[in-house]
């Protein structure tokens, strides 16, 4: 499949690897690259030690040829705290393909990236967002809906993939036509990625489909529940972020299944907030006993189409061809 984002990348389909923190490791980042799309590892929070580690076991396993397919994700408001893991990664002689950031202002990166020439990813989750995109002078803007999995915008201000991603298209092509636009949020399969290019992205930003994988770093017990599970099954909120100790910031909050410690809490927040500590052990011994009735398992509501967990070059091959067909 061809798209503006595949000759632009030099990708043979036009699907990205969504950056998730530790779930989007060396191995699924090059299994990605190797299989056509651009693999981003998941440089998350900024972990120096993680990052180095996996950008070197991406390194170890791609062929020169798919190389060039390979990049990174960061969340934008951690590296306004410590931004040392992107001078590193930019430091290397490996040149990212991409360099994708979320959650917060990026144009105090913009000059660090176009100095190196790595192209700019800005993911975002309203039209009103465009405009800092389009100031850092971003290559590629995704079009996040609340549908995603993990840390999106939280209901009450968050927009569906359906009808944000065509207004984005719209306010690009009248604004910035030759910046790209990808979807996030809800894709799958070949149906969801036709949708998008049928709305007007030029491909796709993928997260669960590709966290359920066997290159993924996902705990093996979390995607065994999320295989089982529904899109009714999810829900957003901030309690496992509270029982995580991540202090994210307004607007933003995080879908994963809705447990049951999570059904505990989730009318409860601001009590939660406030007396976290027997909650949080509740938590921490879920994920040490491997309970999934009280750790999280972070997906989006199209867990409801993942029935496997292959090979992520079998995943990208299935949803390509199938995204052909209509």
């Amino acid at each position: 499949m061809h798209t503006r984002f595949t000759q632009a990348f030099g990708l043979s389909t036009p699907i990205a690897l969504a950056p998730m923190a530790l779930a989007s490791g060396g191995a699924l980042a090059a299994a990605c690259a190797q299989a056509g799309a651009l693999g981003l590892l998941g440089g998350g929070y900024g972990d120096l030690a993680w990052l180095q580690r996996e950008h070197a076991l991406a390194m170890s396993l791609l062929p020169p040829e798919a190389m060039p397919r390979l990049g990174c994700g960061f969340i934008t408001w951690k590296l306004d705290e410590d931004a040392s893991a992107l001078d590193w990664l930019l430091d290397q002689a490996h040149r990212p393909a991409a360099l994708m950031l979320s959650f917060g202002d990026p144009r105090p990166y913009a000059a660090r990236l176009a100095a190196r020439g790595v192209p700019l990813v800005c993911q975002i989750q309203q039209v009103a967002q465009l405009p800092l995109c389009l100031d850092a002078g971003a290559a590629v803007v995704v079009a996040q809906g609340a549908e995603a999995g993990g840390h999106g915008m939280n209901a009450l201000e968050g927009r569906s993939t359906f009808s944000l991603v065509p207004e984005l298209a719209d306010a690009l092509a009248a604004r910035s036509p030759a910046t790209l636009l990808l979807a996030a949020g809800g894709v799958a399969d070949g149906r969801g990625l036709a949708a998008a290019l049928a709305l007007g992205a030029d491909g796709v930003l993928m997260g669960s489909r590709l966290w359920a994988s066997a290159e993924s770093l996902a705990a093996r017990g979390a995607v065994a529940a999320a295989l089982r599970a529904t899109g009714d099954d999810t829900a957003r909120s901030a309690v496992f972020d509270v029982l995580r100790r991540k202090q994210w910031p307004a607007p933003y909050d995080f879908r994963a299944l809705r447990n049951g410690l999570h059904r505990q809490w989730e009318s409860r927040v601001e009590e939660l907030r406030e007396a976290p500590e027997a909650a949080r052990a509740d938590y921490d011994a879920g994920v040490a006993e491997g309970d999934y009735e009280r750790a999280h398992v972070t997906v989006g509501e199209a867990v409801g189409l993942m029935h496997d967990a292959p090979a992520a070059a079998l995943v990208i091959q299935r949803i390509t061809q199938q995204a052909q067909g209509w």
